[in-house]
């Protein structure tokens, strides 16, 4: 594994880093593999022209109000 030189700092819902961090143990990988692999994903499609589909924050509220 390479060796990380940089880190990365987000702030994000309590209630949504609790339910992200139950459903990584309960799937035995640390939370930080499912983020790095999500990032690695991320770029590549994005590099490859096509549109992701990622709800927007505002979106994402609305949609845990209903």
């Amino acid at each position: 594994m390479n060796r990380k030189d940089v880190g990365l700092r987000i702030r994000v819902d309590r209630g949504l880093r609790e339910s992200f961090v139950e459903a990584c143990r309960v799937q035995d990988v640390q939370a930080s593999q499912v983020l790095r692999q999500f990032m690695r994903t991320f770029v590549e499609k994005s590099a490859g022209g096509s549109q992701l589909a990622l709800p927007l924050e505002k979106d994402h509220k609305l949609q845990s109000a209903k």
